[in-house]
């Protein structure tokens, strides 16, 4: 069997955490699509360094750096991608990050306010920002990036966990205040991915069981297509073999 094809053509695609291992698969995997893309990043030469070969597209935009934790920032990125598209379709958020290895007692408060702003408001603001269009549209889709996390936490990862699971509710409440209006909100839940980076912070792990960037993209491209039309408020986990 080939592989699914899916054609974004006429849709406007936000790519969030762009240069990120997990974004530039999702980009490059919209961009196979013909989407109308707007790469995001808070660095916005890394996510040029990461995507030269979208430089010369006439359908890509490279946002300015964009600090998706902060409310003005994701704004004026918004406005900027209205006036150049004039519509917003997809929000693919790829941004989060983990950070972990101290038991709750000895955990500090900047490192759980840093997991709780990377991972969860992020979204939030990032998806408050994107649903006016989407409502004035009649339609939209918003996927985020969760974890296995979410669902259960380990011990010594407090703050990740419990960031991921606020963005798994938020998914969720999301996907509840927005169905009606024909607007899918849903959410990935990757296991460990198959980048250098992982395999340089784990060398005897057995790689062949992790899942790659380019197999979770599809899933981007699925949750955003009309073949996603009944799902609110999923959580598809993503695991590989792990």
């Amino acid at each position: 069997m080939g592989k699914a094809r899916f054609d974004f053509a006429d849709q406007v695609v936000i790519v969030t955490g762009a240069n990120g291992n997990l974004g530039s698969a999702v980009a490059d995997a919209f961009a196979a699509t013909g989407a109308s893309l707007v790469l995001v990043g808070r660095n916005a030469d890394r996510v040029a360094e990461a995507l030269p070969h979208l430089s010369a597209a006439s359908n890509v935009m490279f946002a300015p750096s964009t600090d998706l934790t902060d409310v003005a920032s994701v704004n004026s990125m918004v406005e900027k991608v209205l006036d150049r598209f004039g519509r917003i379709h997809i929000l693919a958020n790829t941004v989060g990050g983990y950070r972990a290895g101290h038991p709750v007692h000895e955990t500090a408060p900047e490192a759980w306010d840093f997991m709780m702003a990377l991972n969860a408001r992020s979204a939030f603001v990032s998806s408050r920002a994107v649903v006016p269009s989407m409502l004035d549209g009649g339609y939209g889709k918003i996927i985020h990036t969760a974890s296995r996390a979410a669902l259960q936490g380990s011990r010594n990862a407090a703050a990740y966990a419990a960031s991921k699971a606020a963005l798994l509710r938020l998914t969720e409440v999301l996907a509840t205040e927005l169905k009606e209006q024909d607007i899918n909100v849903n959410c990935i839940l990757p296991g460990t991915l198959d980048t250098q980076d992982n395999r340089d912070a784990m060398p005897n792990a057995d790689h062949s069981r992790w899942g790659s960037p380019e197999a979770v993209a599809q899933l981007f491209l699925f949750l955003s297509s009309d073949g996603s039309k009944t799902l609110h408020g999923a959580a598809i986990p993503a695991y590989g073999l792990s």
